[in-house]
């Protein structure tokens, strides 16, 4: 499980704070300006359109009295009385030139046109024919005329003899302007726009590349000015479009699209998101370091408070603790330190109880055990001095006597491993099976064990360098244990011996009667003894003793009714540390040398 100290998540805390305020307020700035810049978009949109069409009005009205004053010239009118075709084109370029339009032409009474003048070649008489045939047979005059993507607005006035109220009809004059790419430049320049003039679904001009021409005529355009601009995107830009319909709404018709580039619009805006955004990294970096300094402040009296907490509980009550300042976090450390002292008297006081209660209970148990085992050589050696006492009886009552002795001497020798170290040991090589063979035959020597079954199983190589005198006193001294455990008759222990990666791990098995609940949780203790007449309480103790001075560890792994089960896992120490451990060959004990009979 990570840990994460109080500094680090003050510090996460503010980032994250000001990093989600940060975002937020961009994202709100950044809405906000959009929509402002669409909506100021759409009103230069429709300013755009209002300016050209004022542009456009002008424009009309000054081709409309440019055709009305020609319409009234006498030489232009001598010139339609002559119906002669070559003389009427000869004689209409003067007048053409001075109307300064792009398209001028004359027809005579019938339609038929008899006169064509352009700026530019591609018209031809064919289409001006089909122009005008069509815009004298329309109810409304159409205005404008296209052929050879030529588009022109015109302007078409009847040319009378005399007095327009007498009817004598002479022929027509059109002129016209046409739309071109100096047009479509000079709306876009007065509308602040970009332009494109269709007519039908094709381009006519626009100031507009010819890749995004190519994708405009693929969009799907406003209907009229009075809807909602839509948004298109040609190549990589973003623009917001609106229409005006030229021809009220005959086909062909003739659009205008007025283009506003959104991109450029909101170019400023992204300036406006780099300087949000350096402020909010300034802002985090900025509240990031007072974070720093205030949590500095605030968890470096808590972490000396941590680390005298850390120390008490290795067991120092003398760790120097900052106690200065007058708030919470300096109270907490006083008290602490009072409950520090506090705890430091009852320990020693508790270790002084627990140490005259166990020299209590080990001079209770040494007392008694001794008292027995003296009673019974006083009261033998008073019967050896009746002088009527046979031979047996005799060595009956020296037995006794050397039995006691036996007992006196094993207690002794148990608290004197008990009080022993582990710089006592004194390994040598050899297999730990030769060292249970030793323990049996120990045990065995007690006629009392002679017929229970001890089964001994090996696996793997159990070979090392052990104190194995030791060991064997242990290894004795459980198996005392479960022989006086088992029933007499239908008892039976199992002995496991293995190999483990870095040692070896012995299992001593019993069916007998299984270790008393009361006494289960301090098996280990000293002067800990249930159901033995003549136990000391000292022999588990001494078992954990020698195991632990090993390295190794002992535990009840199970215990019931049904039997218990002890296991033992001993390290198998390297040869170099063996033999350090060993000292001298002179100080070294072979294997098996303990013979004599244990009693727990």
């Amino acid at each position: 499980m990570v840990t994460i100290r109080l500094r680090t998540k003050f510090l996460l805390s503010m980032v994250l704070i000001s990093a989600g305020l940060t975002s937020l307020s961009l994202l709100l700035v950044r809405q906000s300006v959009r929509s402002q810049v669409r909506q100021e978009i759409f009103s230069d949109l429709y300013n755009s359109v209002s300016t050209f069409e004022s542009f456009q009005q002008e424009q009309e009205i000054t081709l409309s009295h440019s055709a009305d004053l020609l319409a009234d010239l006498p030489n232009l009118r001598a010139l339609m009385t002559t119906n002669h075709e070559a003389t009427i084109q000869d004689g209409s370029t003067p007048l053409w030139q001075l109307a300064g339009s792009d398209l001028f032409v004359l027809a005579n009474r019938s339609g038929k046109v008899v006169a064509l003048h352009t700026n530019l070649p591609g018209f031809t008489s064919e289409m001006a024919q089909n122009s005008l045939t069509s815009s004298l047979q329309s109810e409304r005059q159409e205005r404008w005329w296209f052929g050879s993507n030529h588009l022109y607005e015109i302007f078409l006035k009847p040319i009378y003899f005399g007095p327009a109220s007498a009817g004598r009809l002479l022929g027509f004059l059109v002129i016209g302007r046409e739309i071109d790419q100096q047009v479509a430049a000079q709306i876009g320049r007065v509308a602040s726009s970009r332009v494109a003039f269709f007519y039908g679904d094709a381009i006519v001009t626009s100031t507009l590349t010819p890749a995004n021409q190519s994708e405009l005529m693929k969009q799907k355009l406003p209907g009229s000015q009075r809807s909602q601009p839509a948004s298109l995107e040609l190549g990589s830009e973003r623009f917001l479009a609106t229409t005006l319909d030229l021809s009220h709404n005959r086909n062909p018709n003739v659009r205008l699209i007025v283009l506003k580039s959104y991109d450029e619009a909101t170019a400023f805006l992204q300036k406006i998101n780099r300087f949000l955004l350096a402020l909010g990294l300034l802002a985090v970096l900025v509240g990031s370091a007072l974070v720093f300094f205030i949590s500095h402040t605030f968890t470096r009296p808590l972490s000396s408070l941590l680390a005298g907490v850390a120390a008490l509980e290795r067991g120092d009550f003398t760790y120097a603790l900052d106690a200065r300042g007058g708030d919470e976090v300096a109270e907490l450390t006083r008290a602490f330190d009072r409950m520090r002292e506090s705890l430091a008297r009852t320990q020693q006081n508790l270790l002084e109880s627990e140490r005259l209660a166990t020299i209590g209970r080990m001079a209770s148990s040494i007392s008694h055990d001794l008292r027995h085992s003296l009673a019974a050589i006083v009261a033998n050696a008073e019967f050896l001095c009746e002088p009527h006492l046979s031979p047996g009886q005799r060595e009956e009552l020296y037995q006794e006597v050397r039995a006691a002795v036996g007992r006196m001497t094993e207690l002794i020798d148990s608290l004197l491993e008990f009080s022993r170290t582990s710089a006592s040991l004194r390994p040598t090589y050899g297999s730990l099976r030769d060292t249970i063979d030793g323990a049996i035959e120990a045990v065995k020597s007690n006629p009392q064990f002679r017929d229970i079954p001890i089964a001994v199983k090996e696996s793997g190589n159990v070979e090392g360098w052990f104190d194995h005198r030791k060991l064997e006193r242990a290894f004795s001294n459980l198996l005392l244990n479960a022989c006086e455990s088992v029933d007499a008759h239908f008892g039976k222990i199992n002995v496991s011996i293995s190999e483990m990666v870095d040692g070896v791990e012995i299992t001593i098995t019993d069916n007998g009667r299984g270790v008393p609940n009361s006494i289960r949780g301090t098996l280990f203790e000293p002067f800990v003894s249930q159901g033995k007449e003549n136990g000391t309480g000292l022999g588990l103790t001494v078992v954990q003793k020698i195991i632990q001075d090993h390295g190794g560890e002992v535990a009840v792994e199970r215990t019931s009714p049904e039997g218990t089960v002890f296991r033992l896992t001993i390290p198998r120490p390297a040869p170099t540390a063996a033999v350090n451990e060993q000292g001298t060959a002179e100080d070294s004990v072979p294997a098996g040398s303990v013979n004599s009979t244990k009693r727990v």
